[in-house]
């Protein structure tokens, strides 16, 4: 297996100038018109990455965290739709840019892997295929047809959606540092890969796999049950977060460099972006209130953001181990020279779920 993984990442390095994307004119900003913070990240972003303003899309729908499905086709999904359409941009455009203030979660019933919720983010990805015609159901994963890809460059109509990130944190300075410290990346620093404790389960076989394809004199991994942090110079880190039962502090103290990039095998960490206060910590647990934010005691993916790095992944309800992105594919990528949005997109199982990808999606390692 090592070898072969090793063999995957000279092939990798080999055909990464082939894999190179692509130009602001691809990136589609969304802005919701309700809200200021909406506006004003999407015109920061779009000034500082150059984006033409005929590729600005202002929806109108109330600025909070969960909408109703009918909400979602009606206030986000058919307006982009129609905007993409209208500019004739459904085929050029590659890459939408949700903003803060722009709904993060679908509401929807059912329980496990037939749950009718998700992130706004990942419902959004098939509206290349929607736009078609294309019936999808609404509950459960919809397998990504970029996962695992990767040799291709991310291209229409050979895969049919469209990559959605998004610019959110805790504050208006969190998301314009994102966007900063994204035109500032650079192949430098160390990759931090952190198991939890010596355990045999597909999640450890991951983050190994991932610690295989990276630069062996640039990586920091640790399989014991302590708790990497106060490491200097990082360029990327994946982990179990706070499914790590020896991680009780929401902060690394981590010395993030820019273009640094986290994922994490968390069910929750990108429930909301509000801000918990100080004194909270990860030390609580289920069903309580008092020890949990925003209905959950895990760690949270905006917390990376305040803390310096550029990118992060997350989910805003349970996805379940098989769904979440995949550091195995997300890390080598980015570290190929891929951008953030295909690196991220490349290593995720299924859209129309839980998971969310925060950044800038032209975003690469130079």
């Amino acid at each position: 297996m090592a070898i072969h993984l090793r063999f995957a990442s000279v092939l990798l390095a080999l055909t990464a100038p082939a894999l190179v994307a692509q130009t602001p004119d691809q990136v589609l900003v969304v802005v919701n018109a309700k809200s200021a913070v909406s506006r004003e990240i999407g015109e920061y972003y779009r000034s500082k990455r150059a984006i033409p303003r005929t590729n600005l899309c202002t929806i109108d729908t109330a600025p909070v965290e969960t909408v109703e499905r009918a909400t979602y086709t009606s206030r986000i999904e058919a307006p982009v739709g129609q905007f993409l359409k209208a500019r004739g941009l459904t085929e050029k455009v590659l890459y939408i840019v949700l903003t803060s203030g722009v709904p993060l979660r679908v509401k929807g019933g059912g329980q496990g892997l037939l749950n009718e919720a998700a992130s706004v983010d990942s419902e959004l990805t098939l509206l290349y295929q929607r736009m078609r015609g294309v019936a999808i159901p609404v509950a459960g994963p919809v397998p990504n047809p970029f996962f695992r890809q990767r040799d291709t460059p991310f291209r229409h109509p050979l895969f049919p959606m469209y990559l959605v990130t998004r610019l959110d944190g805790y504050t208006t300075a969190d998301m314009k540092g994102l966007v900063d410290r994204a035109m500032l990346a650079r192949n430098t620093g160390s990759w931090v890969v952190d198991l939890k404790q010596r355990e045999t389960n597909e999640g450890n076989t991951w983050l190994r796999n991932a610690a295989l394809l990276l630069p062996k004199e640039r990586l920091i991994l640790d399989e014991t049950d302590k708790v990497l942090s106060n490491i200097k110079g990082v360029i990327g880190y994946a982990s179990w977060g706070s499914n790590d039962t020896s991680r009780q502090h929401r902060f690394l103290h981590f010395q993030w460099l820019p273009g640094a990039i986290a994922t994490e095998f968390v069910s929750t960490n990108a429930r909301t972006f509000r801000s918990p206060p100080d004194t909270w910590e990860l030390r609580g647990t289920w069903g309580d209130p008092k020890t949990s934010w925003a209905g959950s005691p895990q760690s949270m993916a905006a917390d990376y953001i305040r803390e310096g790095a550029s990118a992060v992944s997350g989910q805003v309800e349970e996805p379940f181990l098989q769904y979440c992105p995949r550091p195995d594919f997300i890390l080598p990528a980015y570290n190929s020279g891929r951008n953030l949005a295909e690196s991220f997109y490349m290593g995720i199982p299924a859209v129309s779920w839980m998971n969310v990808v925060v950044g800038d999606p032209l975003m690469r390692l130079r």
